[in-house]
């Protein structure tokens, strides 16, 4: 059986063709057999479908050897915090982030929440669970009631297997971790310093939702001064208001608007399993994720100076100038959750962020977070008392980006090409990292193909000079095209 799920750093798939309850069991079971795991904790987005699979996925965890920990609702940080936390052999979130609602996927570690990639097993998981195409999967385990159920039924979250088929067996337990997860939260900060704040907190209908109650309910028996103005707060598999994706500005307004209505401090938003966040100034303007990245690294190297930041090649003259000024070293990795990780674990980096709002934590297993950045922004608000806008509007101005922007073309490797040719000679530096980084001495851009979707993915920013950077921007699109 042919598995076309898998991605470079994850699984994800259009559901029924190509990601359903038999190709989640022979994942598990895969996962159990390849990485030799006999402890594993499992968890879920609030998509429909994500319960079925996760019980499905279990139940090949457990014909693989494996004793499984059933943490419920999860976000995907969760999944790396019990992992670490809880010492056991590996840790799979069931989640599509923010992809269509007829996507699933997953997200996979092993013991101490070591990132499972392309190049570190991802794809011998791939090519064992191919293997196993002549296991009777449906008599095994009854996957569907009255046969196959349909498309719908599957995406209504209506599939057949059943939590107690997996209790039977004494290999399957359920787990709330959510007070130590809390705790581990709250530590990146000093409640002492927080001021009275009000915040706006959009979980878009997703996981995050749950997460925030809890760390909210210990900041009021802290008796720490926040107020949270809840939106689109319940989680919903429906999503009602739209799957959760704040990248994209059309997700944005609500959360925008609340902060205006409610005149709160900042404004926070997050994808579906909430390893992101992203966060919005006071006056409701979205903030870029590429410049938290610079506050953060410098709010590390005021406590920890000479301390090493790692950061993605897309866009980081910022992060860079902020980096050096503090007395740290800066790093520059491949972008993707699983290669920041490797780098971060290879130079012991304190901190590693992505313009794409993931942001990663040497304290917390080196995995990203979506909770720990705005609790971290939120102390600067306090000990700095200077608003959002104003610890961000010099460093917008210095090194303004255009944001990334996605091109689907006919034939992107010609494309990429024409760019090269044309702007390759007259370059000062040419970098490949991850796709192409040209840099001149005003402005740059990285172009780079996704590990994801059938998108070019350009980047571009400039020191001092917005009127060059949207010029090149325009420029480069049109040659794309």
């Amino acid at each position: 059986m042919k598995i076309t799920c898998f991605k470079a750093y994850d699984i994800r798939g259009k559901l029924i063709e190509q990601l359903n309850e038999q190709v989640a069991y022979r994942i598990g079971r895969a996962f159990a057999e390849y990485m030799q795991a006999k402890t594993v904790v499992v968890g879920g987005d609030v998509r429909l479908t994500s319960e079925p699979l996760k019980l499905a996925l279990s139940t090949g965890l457990i014909d693989g050897g494996a004793t499984v920990t059933d943490l419920g609702i999860t976000g995907t940080e969760e999944i790396y915090f019990a992992t670490k936390y809880l010492g056991v052999d590996g840790g799979i979130e069931v989640t599509a982030s923010h992809n269509p609602i007829d996507y699933n996927g997953m997200k996979l570690v092993k013991t101490d929440s070591k990132p499972v990639s392309g190049d570190t097993g991802l794809y011998a998981i791939r090519d064992l669970a191919e293997t196993y195409a002549e296991v009777d999967v449906q008599a095994r385990l009854e996957f569907y009631s009255n046969g196959l159920v349909s498309e719908q039924a599957f995406i209504q979250g209506e599939a057949s297997v059943q939590a107690d088929k997996l209790k039977i067996t004494g290999q399957y337990s359920v787990l709330d971790n959510m007070q130590p997860y809390v705790a581990h939260m709250l530590s990146y900060i000093d409640t002492d310093n927080i001021t009275p704040l009000k915040l706006v907190v959009n979980a878009g209908n997703g996981a995050a939702g749950d997460a925030l109650d809890a760390i909210q309910s210990a900041l009021e028996a802290a008796n720490v001064p926040i107020e949270f103005i809840k939106v689109h707060h319940q989680p919903d598999g429906t999503f009602p208001n739209g799957i959760p994706n704040p990248l994209l500005p059309e997700s944005r307004a609500d959360t925008a608007n609340a902060v205006i209505e409610h005149t709160a401090n900042m404004g926070i938003a997050w994808d579906g399993d909430f390893d992101r966040c992203f966060l919005f100034d006071e006056k409701g303007d979205f903030v870029e994720g590429y410049y938290i990245v610079g506050l953060l690294a410098k709010a590390f190297l005021d406590k920890k100076p000479g301390s090493k930041i790692i950061y993605d090649p897309r866009v980081y003259w910022n992060t860079e100038d902020i980096v050096l000024a503090a007395g740290g070293v800066p790093i520059k990795s491949k972008t993707g959750h699983a290669f920041i990780k490797e780098r971060m674990r290879a130079d012991d980096a304190i901190y590693g962020g992505e313009m794409s709002a993931h942001h990663y934590f040497r304290d917390f297993a080196y995995c990203d977070s979506g909770m720990i950045p705005w609790l971290l922004v939120a102390e600067l608000l306090c000990t700095t008392q200077k608003p959002l806008s104003q610890l961000v509007k010099e460093r917008i101005a210095a090194f303004p980006s255009s944001g990334e922007i996605n091109s689907t073309l006919a034939d992107s490797d010609a494309s990429i090409k024409a760019v090269l040719d044309k702007y390759e000679a007259s370059a000062t530096v040419v970098d490949y990292t991850d796709g192409i980084g040209l840099e001149f001495e005003n402005w740059r851009f990285n172009l780079r193909k996704s590990n994801t979707e059938p998108v070019v993915r350009l980047n571009v920013e400039s020191r001092a000079d917005i009127a060059l950077m949207q010029q090149k921007t325009a420029e480069l699109l049109a040659l794309l095209k």
